[in-house]
């Protein structure tokens, strides 16, 4: 899977998302200009000792992007697509994109790609989730429909063995 962040602006969201997607063999792809710089100590926080683990691509805009990227299947995450997250059918090089903080993706894009716009259920009077909580959200939705491949599926405990 690929996790796209559009123009991030928190590095702590950031670095939350390195973290998942490190955790989940996830690639992660950031769309400049970024609202941070890499190195930024907030980034490495949220990412602990798993940024160096990270497979993260970087981008100067979105057309550098798409032309790097040709022939991708990107979802568009957006509080503003017509369709949920979970009424699609995921495949394991598919590109989920998220739009920055403050803004989202921008809706020229989203109405070029309106087939393949999806939302998280939400209530009304709320404006959006958190993008760290979006991405995973969006993410295990995607993993699940793969059976969560190359993934462990069994947990243990670190003093005591589960019974049965």
């Amino acid at each position: 899977m690929n996790i796209v962040l559009y123009e991030p602006e928190i590095p702590a969201n950031t670095g939350n998302i390195g973290r998942t997607c490190v955790a989940t063999g996830t690639r992660l792809h950031l769309i400049e200009p970024l609202g941070f710089r890499l190195g930024e100590k907030e980034i490495r926080r949220a990412g602990m000792d798993y940024w160096k683990d990270l497979d993260v691509r970087l981008y100067i805009d979105y057309e550098d992007f798409m032309k790097e990227n040709p022939g991708a299947r990107i979802y568009y995450a957006s509080t503003k697509a017509i369709q949920t997250y979970d009424q699609v059918s995921y495949r394991e090089d598919d590109f989920i994109m998220f739009g920055k903080e403050s803004a989202g993706i921008p809706e020229e894009i989203l109405l070029e790609n309106q087939e393949t716009a999806v939302r998280i259920p939400m209530k009304e009077d709320i404006r959006s989730l958190n993008l760290s909580n979006s991405v995973a959200v969006v993410l295990y939705e995607a993993l699940r429909q793969q059976g969560f491949a190359g993934m462990q599926k069994k947990g243990a405990l670190t003093r005591y063995q589960w019974r049965g």
